[in-house]
């Protein structure tokens, strides 16, 4: 942990080299150091620490491409021959694994810099409204709570930091339980409600920066994960009659993509194709061409994925024709190279840019939250029109046209249906192995909730037994190390 420590201090070097002039700033005399005394003083400042918050969330170790490899490359979604996910794609990980570790790392540089935002900017009082302050601390706890969430769904517990690391004294810590993290991310989340607005007055930026709808989509898709089904269904309904983000599934699936803040998009990690932004997860994903140049690539679209898809009818694997590279299939281009470039590859971005690119990494979209809402109004209540009718606006959209609760008569019929149209819908965008973890712990719970793949199915398939202690990554062995008070998860 001791890595962590005054990360805020990162953030103002950075804002000044990077969205202000380099020249102008060597052109003052240095500070002999930069400290909460000396920086946390006016409302620049505190723009400048939520900025620097939200660009935590853009390096190539989190959002860039780390987190996409979790969510994606262990599932039946994806494969790789690259020996740097060997470990991830046959499920082999070990505490030295570098992804896992990466994450755990990038998202507490992101804690620690949103807990200097909630430390010191309420005392902030000149060039700053009242009503800014409160949502700068709205953006600081959305933030918060979404690094926690992803933390938990990957580790299980960890230490719940909830002041800025800033001596050594301060780094070690216990690991919190599952419970109490998500007891904190829930709490962080209704500050965030209260305090942030509908809208900043701007699409672009409503997709930028942290507003209550992303609150309340977040909100829905944590009390997915905790199975608290009437909770997820109410935070799910404020999103869907939040006319920002349209009221219902109107865009063509085709034109969503690549992603760049379109209405449906409720909040994106944003990037500019700069190399300060370093998205990398484009050139890892695409053929060469238009990727940079030719290696094995990371998410491959796996056979089993390519055989279950729709390329002549669903809008989201329709074959659209030649591109650079090969030939579109909408979520999918099939590459017509020779050896690293020929076969299937994700398309769902297609800007790379030499590993800069210039596309979004979706965070929280309204699909999304359909599939949330029907899946949690069948888990609580079975098959219901109301969630037939977000299900059948996703079918819809897709072209594949509407089922019927005479078809989907059952809750495991109905389950069966959400669980295809999430995997169909949501492809590549890092949620597939943790919807499949979230399908095992449900049934782990209660057996008579049978989802018909889960990670346990997987987990089996690439180790010889269904081992249990891979539903979560291990902790990082470099956390070992460096905090005596954090203990390894079973099996590692």
């Amino acid at each position: 942990m001791k890595r962590y420590i005054n990360q805020f201090l990162f953030v103002l070097a950075m804002l000044l080299c990077g969205t202000m002039s380099c020249k102008k700033v060597l052109d003052k005399p240095p500070l002999t150091a930069i400290t909460a005394d000396n920086y946390f003083k006016n409302g620049d400042d505190a723009e400048s620490a939520i900025t620097g918050c939200y660009d935590a969330l853009q390096d190539d170790g989190y959002y860039g491409s780390v987190l996409n490899l979790l969510g994606e490359m262990p599932s039946d979604d994806v494969s790789s021959a690259n020996a740097d996910v060997f470990a991830l794609d046959k499920i082999q990980w070990t505490a030295t694994t570098s992804q896992p570790g990466r994450l755990f790392l990038n998202a507490f540089k992101g804690i620690n810099r949103a807990n200097s935002v909630i430390k010191y900017v309420p005392s902030i009082t000149t060039g700053i409204t009242t009503q800014r302050r409160g949502q700068i601390l709205g953006e600081a706890y959305f933030l918060r709570a979404l690094h926690y969430f992803n933390l938990v769904k990957c580790f299980g517990g960890v230490p719940l930091h909830l002041v800025p690391t800033e001596t050594e004294s301060q780094s070690a810590m216990a690991r919190s339980t599952t419970d109490q993290v998500y007891t904190q991310i829930e709490s962080d989340l209704t500050l965030a409600e209260s305090l942030l607005p509908e809208s900043f007055g701007n699409t672009g930026i409503d997709r930028t920066r942290a507003t209550k709808g992303a609150v309340n989509a977040l909100q829905a898709k944590v009390y997915l994960y905790e199975r608290k089904w009437q909770l997820c269904i109410s935070a799910a309904g404020k999103v869907m009659s939040n006319a920002n983000y349209g009221t219902s599934l109107n865009t063509p699936f085709n034109d969503l993509l690549p992603f760049k803040n379109h209405q449906e998009s409720i909040f994106e990690v944003q990037y500019a194709g700069t190399d300060d932004g370093g998205f990398t997860l484009p050139d890892l994903v695409l053929p060469s061409p238009p990727a940079s140049y030719s290696f094995p690539k990371y998410n491959i679209p796996t056979d089993n994925l390519m055989n279950a898809v729709d390329t002549v009818n669903d809008q989201r694997w329709k074959n659209r024709g030649t591109v650079e590279g090969g030939t579109s299939y909408t979520s999918a281009i099939l590459g017509t190279g020779d050896g690293n470039d020929g076969g299937w590859f994700v398309y769902k971005w297609r800007s790379t840019n030499f590993f800069a690119s210039k596309d979004n990494y979706p965070l929280l979209t309204l699909d999304d939250v359909y599939l949330m809402f029907a899946e949690a109004s069948n888990e609580l209540n079975g098959p219901t029109a109301d969630g037939l009718a977000r299900l059948n606006a996703i079918r819809v959209r897709a072209g594949i046209g509407e089922t019927s609760l005479a078809i989907l008569a059952s809750k495991n019929l109905f389950r069966d249906e959400v669980d295809q149209q999430r995997r169909f819908e949501m492809a590549f965008q890092g949620d597939r192995w943790f919807d499949l973890v979230r399908y095992s712990n449900q049934m782990i719970a209660d057996p008579s909730a049978v989802h018909k793949v889960a990670a346990m199915d997987i987990i089996k398939q690439q180790r010889g037994t269904a081992n249990t202690n891979y539903l979560l990554y291990p902790l990082p062995l470099d956390e070992l190390n460096t905090n005596p008070l954090a203990k390894q998860n079973p099996g590692f």
